[in-house]
Parts: C-alpha cells; sequence; structure tokens
C-alpha cells in the first residue's frame, strides 16, 4: 500500500466561507497515482471544517443562516471562551459541520454521487489555514 500526503492553503477576505476543494483534491488525487484506496481530507484549523455537500449557493446561504442561528458570532460577550479571541462562534461552527471527509478512490477518481463535492468551511478567516490530504490505498 502506499500513501500520499498534501497540504492546501486557503486565505479568505472574509469571516467566512464556502469553497469548494474537490478540483485541488482531484489534482492531489492525480499526482498521487492512487488509483483504488480513500482519500482524507480535514481542516488543520479548530476554527475551519471539510464537508461533502451539494454545490448550490441558495444550500451554502442556507448553511450560513441556520450555523449564524445556532451559534451567532455577536454578541461576542456570551462566550465565555471570548476574552483572548472573537471566535467562539467558529469553533462551535466547526462542531456542527465537521472536521474531514473520507471518499472512496476508484479507478482513480473520486467515486461521489452525482451531486456530491467537497467543501472547505471557513468560520474565522482573514488569515492563512491549513488543510490536510492523505490518499492511501494502490
Amino acid at each position: 500500500m502506499r500513501s500520499f500526503r498534501k497540504e492546501l492553503t486557503f486565505h479568505t477576505p472574509t469571516r467566512r466561507a464556502f469553497i469548494n476543494i474537490t478540483p485541488q483534491v482531484e489534482a492531489a488525487l492525480k499526482e498521487s497515482g492512487i488509483r483504488e484506496g480513500l482519500c482524507l481530507v480535514n481542516a488543520m484549523h479548530i476554527t475551519a471544517s471539510v464537508f461533502i455537500n451539494d454545490d448550490e449557493s441558495g444550500l451554502h446561504r442556507d448553511f450560513e443562516r441556520w450555523l449564524e442561528k445556532l451559534a451567532p458570532e455577536k454578541p461576542y460577550e456570551q462566550y465565555d471562551h471570548n476574552g483572548y479571541e472573537d471566535n467562539a462562534d467558529a469553533h462551535i461552527k466547526r462542531a456542527i459541520m465537521g472536521r474531514e471527509c473520507v471518499a472512496a478512490v476508484t479507478a482513480g477518481k473520486l467515486d461521489f454521487g452525482t451531486w456530491e463535492r467537497i467543501f472547505y468551511g471557513e468560520f474565522d478567516g482573514k488569515r492563512d489555514k491549513r488543510v490536510l490530504i492523505k490518499i492511501i490505498g494502490e
């Protein structure tokens, strides 16, 4: 069995964003040469997420509204965590949306359903953040 590791870096100009990273993951898979196996993609920061869903802008706005209702950014003083930083809501949003995704690799391609895509979810942006891609297989 072989393994392949690659990091992606994101720097969003906004506090929150959803970015389709499927093309970057597919490029890493091609670079790996692995044809059968598993592909793990995970956010390496506790205020960011990686998840699989549909690439539909209305759905992304729905996520944004829903997450903001569950863990509103402001007022900052509503959170015990917000002493040094003002990002408690981002930690909670990450917990809801998840840390990582795993996709099967079949015949050198991500083995997805029709509308499935991989997304990076940023909840405390405006700085560099990393995403790890780890592919194992043959």
